[in-house]
């Protein structure tokens, strides 16, 4: 453990809400991004050679090599959001560096969002909405942008943690029956309560499944999980909404079976290449895109810093920051 230091440095790598910020520079010695634009490889290298503490978030890639330019002093990478899969967590602690991120307070919010999509595509909502805004609204018809009721249909949940749980709960309430596929069954008053059926294998939920959406950690054994062959079990009503990590959907198979009309759409908050997105999915009216917005609350993101806040100052206090984050088991 690390004896207690006064004032560190923490260089934080984007702009962070005010609250955060003010109480962050009332604590220590800071250094904050105030262009808000994302820091190059070489201005990593030069932060993290100096900081005590460094405050990425999902736009910086804390790979290997910045890791291998941290100084002496860095004692922790206290990552802002849950996920981690933009750190190299495995170099840092070869390298007796902390990394620890801030999991929980996010998730409602992302399920929000989640359920939003569940219920916007299938009732056309966002491509109904264009419509209206060109000029094309000639009045009420029967037949006319009709899409299909959400209630009855089965939702199939990739990853049934945190926020796959909350999706369940706001889905259950819809009315919507909930399927799962998880590295293991979730506890049984949690199934019992959501009344959901566990599926040991992804394939047999994406093929009864009429809605998937994918809510699973990014890791390579996720990489491209949902890809041309498994796009291909879901039938052609059926939707695929992604607010977990881009890289997890092939995109250039979910162009191909949207244009097939192989699915019925997608709704997507993340993306492979972020910021850019993938030109086929621009032309499609049947897709629904949000610019990773999942945890874009106020309420979200004023917690997040707060619990960076808790993890610096535990380190600092030479107790283990309470979000720590190990590598991998296989790494």
């Amino acid at each position: 453990m690390f004896r207690p230091m006064s004032k560190p440095l923490i260089i934080i790598t984007r702009k962070l809400p005010a609250p955060v910020e003010e109480r962050l520079a009332e604590l220590y010695q800071c250094e904050f991004n105030k262009d808000d634009k994302p820091m190059s490889a070489s201005a990593l290298k030069a932060a993290i050679a100096r900081a005590d503490v460094l405050v990425p978030t999902v736009t910086d890639r804390i790979d290997s090599a910045i890791i291998d330019a941290a100084g002496s002093k860095l004692k922790l990478i206290a990552n802002f959001g849950a996920g981690t899969d933009h750190i190299d967590v495995a170099s840092a602690h070869a390298n007796g560096i902390l990394v620890s991120n801030t999991p929980g307070v996010l998730t409602e919010d992302t399920a929000d969002l989640t359920m939003a999509l569940i219920l916007s595509l299938p009732r056309r909502m966002v491509e109904a909405e264009h419509v209206l805004r060109a000029g094309q609204f000639k009045g009420w018809s029967p037949t006319w942008m009709t899409g299909h009721r959400v209630r009855g249909k089965k939702l199939g949940i990739i990853g049934m943690g945190r926020i796959g749980q909350a999706v369940a709960r706001r889905a259950h309430a819809f009315g919507l029956s909930v399927h799962y596929h998880n590295r293991n069954e979730v506890p049984r008053s949690i199934a019992q309560a959501l009344e959901a059926t566990y599926y040991p294998q992804l394939n047999d939920m994406l093929h009864a499944a009429d809605i998937v959406c994918v809510t699973c950690p990014a890791k390579p054994s996720t990489h491209h999980l949902i890809n041309a062959e498994r796009l291909a079990l879901m039938g052609p009503q059926s939707y695929l909404v992604n607010t977990a990590r881009g890289d997890i959907v092939d995109e250039n198979a979910l162009v191909s079976a949207l244009k097939a009309g192989q699915i019925a759409g997608a709704g997507l908050d993340v993306y492979e290449d972020e910021p850019k997105l993938h030109p086929g999915l621009l032309e499609l009216p049947n897709v629904i895109l949000t610019p990773h917005i999942g945890s874009a609350t106020q309420e979200s993101r004023v917690e997040m810093g707060q619990k960076v806040m808790i993890n610096i100052q535990a380190m600092l206090d030479a107790h283990m920051p309470p979000d720590r984050v190990l590598p991998p088991r296989n790494s």
